[in-house]
């Protein structure tokens, strides 16, 4: 039987630990990047909506601010959730898979 260093295989096995606490640290910090722009965009939505409504407010009508490209975002979100939800109902079904006697 070959000779085995108890400390050779330790540190063989740290290695492989390291490197597998380095992806899963990667896949966190990339998770909370994810995170965090989540929560800057709702807050940037926020900001938008308010400023929309205060250049309504100063006097500018919907249809001035849409000839400006400036719409509505809840018009555009509107707009957006209809375009997918018609690309759903034009998307193929799945094959269904038949049902077998057993069971």
């Amino acid at each position: 039987m070959a000779n085995i260093s108890i400390e050779k295989t330790q540190e063989q096995a740290r290695a492989l630990l390291d490197s597998r606490i380095e992806s899963v640290t990667n896949l966190v910090r990339a998770r909370q990047r994810v995170a965090d722009l989540k929560t800057q965009l709702a807050e940037a939505e926020k900001e938008d909506k308010r400023a929309y409504i205060r250049a309504t407010k100063d006097g500018w009508s919907p249809d001035e601010l849409k000839k400006l490209g400036l719409e509505s975002s809840a018009a555009t979100r509107r707009r957006s959730a209809a375009r997918k939800h018609a690309n759903q109902d034009t998307a193929i079904p799945p094959t269904e898979v038949p049902k077998t006697s057993e069971g």
